[in-house]
């Protein structure tokens, strides 16, 4: 049949289908050395129709340069994504959290529809069906951001026309209410561990305001007049990819140092009372180790090993169990003791930032919580004067 011009190659199908075809890029060369042709092939009820569609797929063409010649369902998409996009430029433990949630909630609702066909109804149909299971805000919003990042790359492949992510609005955050340390607590917890190797442990987490692998990954060589904290402890699964750009040194086994994921966390700050006194102690009487970490742990088999993030997260309920703490308070949490006290303590807020590595202002002043602000204060103080040091007081 005639067709117009710049129509490109469009015939009818005897069952009334238009059938529309658009050269492709040529990729694969064949046993007899000439370059095999590669066709998109576009289909609709009626010419205009598929005229509308064939200019579609030319732009998405000029925009991208190539364009697939078959679609895939999500759960190809995602495996593909994860595999060779997402591994080689985000850190492993965003690769692991993305694999999660992909797995868990995102492949089970929608894994089977092409994705070329994706919609804003397919994103709130995962959004709710999580909502339906109980998952927090925080989770649906994680959802959001992984399918928005996967989607954005499929439409810069040309595999879709636009992002349905970008159609749909983020889940709102819910209001939530932290647990922190009463006063009460703080005693409790420190002087639960006095003669135990564990109350320097925690002393640390609770005065530097330290994440778990920047604590349990702390070296001797980076205690002294400051404390460096621009490294941490991290398991990475042996054969899993991570990006050229990820720094990392070996510790043992899946163990490894890697740095925060913000230059923001890259700090080094001053090391003062009465924590200079308390490592000072810990320092002469620690178990030594082949490299040189300030905490490690003995083995049922005698063993000395590094402190591993499971192995510490699983440690702090049973400290809180020993000082008489029942409620749920997070390991994090002891970031927020660590604003209360540098706040109380009459800290500029720039300074405070510095300090606990937060990326803003606003950060610091999220952590900081509501209840009194001399809590800490008099339980450091006891903790302190417990270990040998004398604490000045007003009057």
């Amino acid at each position: 049949m005639a067709r117009g011009k710049g129509e490109g190659s469009v015939t009818r199908r005897k069952d009334g289908t238009y059938v529309g075809r658009i050269e492709l890029p040529s990729h694969d060369v064949g046993p007899d050395g000439n370059v095999k042709r590669r066709r998109k092939y576009v289909y609709a009820k009626t010419k205009s129709e598929l005229l509308s569609k064939m200019s579609t797929v030319r732009k998405n063409l000029e925009k991208s340069g190539d364009i697939p010649t078959a679609s895939m369902t999500v759960d190809q998409w995602c495996d593909y994504w994860m595999r060779e996009i997402a591994s080689k430029t985000r850190r492993p433990k965003t690769v692991e959290a993305y694999q999660s949630v992909i797995r868990n909630h995102v492949v089970p609702v929608i894994g089977n529809v092409r994705v070329d066909k994706l919609t804003p109804i397919h994103v709130r149909k995962v959004l709710s069906v999580m909502d339906g299971k109980g998952k927090s805000s925080t989770t649906q919003r994680n959802a959001h951001s992984i399918m928005a990042a996967a989607f954005a790359d499929a439409e810069r492949e040309g595999r879709i026309v636009r992002n349905p992510v970008d159609l749909v609005q983020a889940p709102l955050k819910a209001v939530t209410n932290l647990n922190f340390l009463t006063v009460d607590e703080t005693k409790r917890l420190l002087a639960a561990f006095l003669d135990s190797p564990d109350a320097y442990l925690w002393a640390t987490f609770l005065l530097t305001g330290g994440r778990r692998g920047e604590v349990i990954g702390l070296e001797w060589d980076r205690v002294g007049d400051v404390i460096d904290l621009s490294w941490q402890m991290q398991r990475i699964a042996t054969n899993q990819t991570v990006p050229a750009n990820f720094e990392r040194r070996p510790v043992v086994g899946g163990l490894w140092w890697t740095r925060p994921k913000s230059r923001a966390g890259w700090r080094v700050v001053p090391l003062v009372q009465p924590l200079k006194g308390i490592l000072d102690e810990w320092r002469k009487v620690a178990p030594p180790n082949r490299w040189g970490l300030v905490f490690t742990r003995m083995t049922d088999d005698g063993v000395r090993i590094p402190l591993d993030p499971d192995y510490i997260s699983g440690l702090w309920p049973k400290a809180l169990k020993a000082a008489g703490i029942t409620r749920h308070i997070r390991l994090h949490d002891a970031r927020h003791t660590a604003v209360d006290l540098l706040y109380a303590a009459g800290i500029a807020e720039a300074d405070i930032k510095e300090i606990v590595g937060h990326s803003t202002v606003e950060m610091s002043r999220a952590y900081r919580s509501k209840q009194n602000q001399d809590r800490l204060q008099g339980a450091l103080e006891q903790y302190s004067r417990s270990l040998g040091y004398e604490v000045e007081t007003d009057g």
